[in-house]
């Protein structure tokens, strides 16, 4: 005889699988929530860095 542990499987395991696939975790749900707030984030702030230096700088040269 073979001295073999009995198999305890999930019925369910098949189905809940999908819980655990990388397409759904935490990270991915929020970098698809918003798919260009990171490149947007970064342009603004050069935007407005380039753009206070720049006026700062032509005002300075014009200034009465």
């Amino acid at each position: 005889m073979s001295s073999q542990p009995p198999l305890f499987r999930d019925p369910w395991a098949k189905r809940d699988a999908w819980r655990k696939h990388p397409v759904f975790s935490n990270r991915a749900m929020f970098s698809s929530m918003f798919p260009g707030f990171g490149i947007a984030v970064v342009a603004f702030a050069s935007y407005v860095i380039v753009d206070n230096f720049y006026l700062k700088s032509r005002s300075e040269k014009h200034e009465h």
